[in-house]
């Protein structure tokens, strides 16, 4: 009874033409199903009255999944019943297999119920296109649907207006000064502004096609650095024969000034980045990447000390066109060539299982039926404890990682619920048929678990960590919380703007309990799953993980599981 309910509540999601679509269809079926015997010749007409109400419907756009089942199915019904148009008739004869006929007016609410089974996540969310308007103007009208529809407004503390009045200048001195850099920076700045990975310019192509990044970030020295704890930058990257390895720093060296100031300043201005850095841990991780490029040709002064020195000693660097490698060397690339996940049972007896991502491949159809059967191996060898590393996943499907959970838990539990902006409505509804639940697999572990995370744990890939969280046996241990991007991203807010660029922001949210937005970072740059074994960034960590090149995350992942015992 209650699936039917909620198949019943998404009409909520149908545009106007989709009720009149499926009122018409309706209808139809009725009539045929138990005709009367008395004839209306404007029922004739209604079949083409459908075709015409889904024409104008395909005209305004909406071209979703469910549009298109009550486009088919009006189609049907008209061919079944077109004769009628020009051949009327003037009595109606006795129904011949009238049961037969029922079953086949039933069958055709089919296409409706699956039409709404899907119509929340697949609803119509038109693009809108400002692309023809100036820069100013498309601004304008792109803050105001965002003022509506953005999932995360108030979560976020966004204030509209304070964005428009700081923004809507600078684009109007860009227009007037047809500054399409000016215009680019500052519309790259507004999107980045949210704090939200799911927020992007689909189409900037940073590496391949983009003089105001080239011309910004096209150089580097042959480096990258990162900032620890105590807030010293260290060289964490160091690229064979380029400048900075010619003029002797070295791996671990620690810069303390760059380009004439303090280095720990120099790095906290940084702001440039190939996504919206979400959360703190992201961006200062982000920072440290960006710090080290320059306009390719840019002459920096280099204060620096090499790990076991105790002078300090100057150089002069020039930023050459390294391919962005500095940047490439430091991003992890997601390879669907990849499995999904693999396993082993580490030397020290703990199980290893590596999830790169939440989708099935080609070598590996069903990962969530893989996990099952190394996780019945693992206790078949009776492994003291097992680690899950989604570091660096970047997410894929919320259904594969509510299945996953369950092998970890031993009752039912919320995975989320998940609310959508209603365009009837103009307000945050919950959509009932997207509501996942964790349920307890058949054969589930029962031992303890610690589950490894860092800031490029994204969207669905965070969802592990969050979902087992606070749970007795399990532990989540990282340098960072992850990357705080869990909105949900079904028919985003897709927004075409001047110069040809195009916007994306995520439609719904994932929320918890009490249905409290859960995963995305509010507007301190706090969220994601947050670890409960914080793996301090200091010196120590630091030489082990990047010049002795030990997975020090694993090590404090196998040190939380022997103090569970």
């Amino acid at each position: 009874m209650e699936v039917v309910w909620h198949v019943l509540d998404s009409f909520k999601w149908f545009t106007v033409y989709e009720w009149v679509l499926c009122s018409i269809d309706v209808l139809i079926l009725i009539w045929y199903a138990f005709p009367i015997r008395v004839y209306f010749r404007w029922l004739d007409f209604v079949p083409v009255t459908g075709v015409a109400v889904a024409v104008a419907s395909v005209c305004s756009g909406d071209i979703t999944i469910p549009a298109i089942l009550l486009y088919a199915f009006t189609g049907v019904l008209f061919a079944c019943t077109a004769t009628k148009l020009w051949k009327p008739i003037s009595h109606i004869p006795v129904p011949r297999y009238r049961f037969v006929r029922i079953l086949l007016c039933g069958a055709g609410v089919v296409p409706i119920v699956l039409a709404l089974l899907v119509a929340g996540e697949l609803r119509y969310n038109p693009e809108s296109d400002y692309s023809e308007l100036g820069y100013s103007q498309a601004f304008v009208q792109l803050n105001e649907r965002l003022s509506r529809e953005y999932p995360f407004e108030d979560w976020k503390k966004v204030n509209w207006q304070e964005r428009k009045a700081k923004y809507e200048p600078i684009f109007k001195q860009a227009e007037q000064a047809k500054n399409k850099a000016l215009y680019y920076k500052t519309l790259r700045e507004y999107v980045h502004s949210l704090r939200d990975g799911h927020s992007k310019i689909v189409n900037e192509d940073l590496y391949s096609d983009n003089p105001v990044f080239h011309a910004e970030a096209g150089g580097g020295y042959g480096i990258s650095t990162i900032m620890l704890d105590n807030g010293t930058i260290r060289v964490d990257l160091l690229i064979h024969g380029s400048p900075a390895e010619n003029s002797g720093i070295q791996l671990g060296a620690e810069i303390v000034r760059w380009d004439g100031k303090a280095a720990k300043e120099a790095y906290e201005r940084t702001v440039w980045s190939e996504n919206p850095t979400a959360t703190e841990g992201d961006r200062r991780v982000n920072q440290g990447r960006f710090m080290v490029r320059a306009p390719i040709g840019k002459e920096v002064e280099v204060e620096y000390r090499n790990i076991g020195d105790s002078h300090i000693k100057t150089t002069t660097l020039t930023a050459y066109d390294d391919k962005y490698e500095s940047l490439k060397k430091t991003r992890v690339k997601l390879n669907r060539e990849d499995p999904p996940l693999e396993a082993k049972q580490l030397p020290n007896g703990y199980g290893y299982v590596k999830i790169r991502y939440f989708l099935p491949s080609q070598s590996m159809p069903d990962p969530v039926k893989t996990l099952e059967e190394i996780l019945i191996e693992f206790q078949e060898q009776k492994v003291k404890g097992i680690i899950i590393d989604v570091r660096d996943n970047p997410g894929g499907s919320d259904d594969m990682v509510a299945d996953s959970s369950g092998f970890f838990v031993q009752e039912e539990k919320l995975y989320e619920n998940v609310s959508y902006y209603n365009r009837n409505t103009g307000t945050f509804e919950l959509n009932d048929l997207e509501s996942r639940t964790i349920k307890p697999a058949a054969n589930t572990y029962n031992g303890n678990v610690a589950i490894l995370i860092n800031h490029r744990t994204t969207s669905s890939g965070e969802g592990l960590p969050i979902a087992l969280k606070g749970l007795p046996h399990v532990k989540v241990v990282g340098f960072t919380s992850t990357n705080g991007s869990f909105g949900v991203v079904t028919r985003p807010i897709r927004v075409a703007m001047p110069e040809g660029y195009i916007l994306e922001f995520p439609d719904g949210r994932s929320l918890g309990v009490n249905n409290v937005i859960q995963g995305d970072s509010n507007d301190h740059g706090q969220g994601g799953g947050i670890p409960d074994v914080k793996v301090p960034l200091n010196e120590q960590t630091f030489y082990e993980k990047v010049v002795e090149g030990k997975d020090v995350e694993l090590d404090y992942a196998v040190q939380a599981l022997e103090r569970m015992k």
